[in-house]
Parts: structure tokens; sequence; C-alpha cells
């Protein structure tokens, strides 16, 4: 008699291309739940899902996050159903990385949670946004570093030291508002007054360390050529777009989603005893 078995975690396979492994329990997802779009990366397909965050009660379209906010806590969990309910495994229990605005606090990641419930998760990570960001822009970490997500409906300013938030503000303007000139000098503005708080109340040199460095650009306002200029000529700092800025967040969310699938929890690997090397070459200790 033949008994097919199904290859051990780790060990060559019949599709020894794809990036994730073939079982239901290591299914993933990363999201970004934006005021205008929500994106989301679903773990063995390789591509960003990019539609509008709207729900259909039946009286129109409606928003349910606004200004970074979930006001719709119901709706919401609707539009996540629709978008993604039929695009993940069958009876699958994603491990799900949500993106967070950083001061968004307790209460927006139990609104959150409770949305995403839909999916029937197993676990639900949060990661900031501004630390999503850095990550999908490979940004060196070990050195403090500012980040500016201008998004549809909500800016932020964070800066992180060590990979870490140490200081943030927010701004409930976005690109969405961008309709004149004008509006484009309050957005600046409003940044540039960000920042000044953030030097004026920081009684080190690390947020002008890292302003000096240059800070890091993401979100749709990214795109906008008068924008940059405008936060180039406020600032009086090098600023560095983060590639395809308006999916940044959640391509980092999805370099979290990674390192989650790699842990030996999940893995089922662990590591060797001190002194008796390791998996990656090291010869042991002497």
């Amino acid at each position: 008699m033949t008994v097919a078995r199904r290859p051990l975690p780790g060990s060559p396979g019949r599709h020894p291309h794809r990036p994730w492994p073939l079982c239901r329990q290591c299914s993933g997802l990363a999201l970004d739940l934006g005021s205008a779009r929500t994106r989301a990366w679903i773990s063995g397909r390789g591509a960003v899902l990019d539609a509008p965050t709207v729900t259909f009660p039946g009286t129109g379209a409606v928003r349910p996050v606004q200004r970074g906010a979930i006001v719709d806590v119901p709706g919401t969990a609707r539009m996540l159903d629709r978008l993604l309910g039929h695009r993940l495994p069958r009876r699958a229990r994603p491990l799900v990385v949500l993106t967070a605005p950083v001061l968004g606090g307790p209460a927006w990641r139990e609104r959150a949670r409770a949305a995403v419930a839909v999916l029937r998760p197993r676990a639900v990570l949060t990661v900031p946004a501004a630390r999503a960001v850095a990550l999908a822009a490979d940004a060196d970490l070990s050195r403090p570093l500012l980040v500016i997500d201008i998004g549809a409906h909500l800016t932020e300013v964070v800066l992180l030291v060590d990979g870490a938030v140490w200081d943030a503000r927010r701004a409930a303007l976005g690109t969405t508002d961008l309709s004149d000139a004008g509006t484009s000098a309050e957005l600046s503005d409003a940044v540039g007054a960000m920042v000044a708080s953030m030097r004026r109340q920081d009684r080190t040199s690390v947020t002008a360390g890292a302003l000096r460095r240059g800070a890091l650009l993401a979100g749709g306002g990214a795109l906008r050529p008068d924008l940059t200029w405008r936060l180039l000529t406020g600032l009086r700092a090098p600023l560095r777009a983060v590639p395809a800025p308006h999916t940044a967040a959640v391509r980092g969310a999805a370099v979290v989603l990674r390192a989650a699938h790699a842990h030996p929890s999940v893995t089922g690997a662990h590591p060797r005893p001190p002194g008796t090397g390791t998996d990656t070459g090291d010869p042991p200790f002497p």
C-alpha cells in the first residue's frame, strides 16, 4: 500500500517556489484600513488589493472610516467580508497584521479588532503605520527617523527611535482636502507646525538630528509635486519618498507578517543551545 505524506515544514515540496507554507493555519493577511482606500496583502498571492473604503447599506455608498477613525464597526466588517471573505482559503483562520494610526489609541484597536473578527482570524497583530512605512522603505531603524505620512484624510508626523515611536503628531487634513493651492499651503504649514512642536518639546537633539538626516515621506501626498515642493521649502530639510508611497503601509505590514510566519512558534523550529552552532553556519563556541 502506498501512502502519500505531506512534506514536513521546511522540506522541499512540490512547489518550492512558493514563498508561504502550504497549510491553512499559516494563511495570513496584511491590512491597511484607510479613510479613502483599503489595501490588503494576502499571503501566497503576492499582490496588493486596493479598493475604496466604502460600504453599501442600501442608501448609497457610506464611508465607515473617516479621518482615521472607524465610525461604523458593522459597516467596516461588511466591507471586509465583501472584499476579502472569498479571497481567503476556505476554513482558514488567518494571522492578520493591521496597520494602526500612531495616535489611534486602544479605542481604535478595539474597534478594528471587532471589525476584523468577520474574517475569523486566529490572531490580530497591530503595527504603527509609521513603522510599517519604514519597513517598506527598508530604512535604517538603528538611527532616529522622521516619518511624514500624508493620507487621504489624515496626516501623521512620527519620530521613530530604535524602531519605536518616540513622538507623534497628527492633523485632520489630507489629500482629499487639496482642492487648490491655498489648501496645499495649509497642509504644508500643518506639517511644519507639527515638526516645530516636536523640536520645541524635545530637550535632546534627536528630533533635530532626524530632520537633518532627512524625513521619509509616504502616503498619497508623496505623489503630489506641489505639496512635496512646499514641504522641502518649509522644512528646509531633505525628503525621501518611499517607492509606491500610497501602498507603503500595507507592504510594511506584509514584512511583519513574513516575520511572524517565520517565528519558531509557527515553524516549529527551535534555536540550538548556545555552544552547539547555528543553522546559519556559525561554528560552535570553543
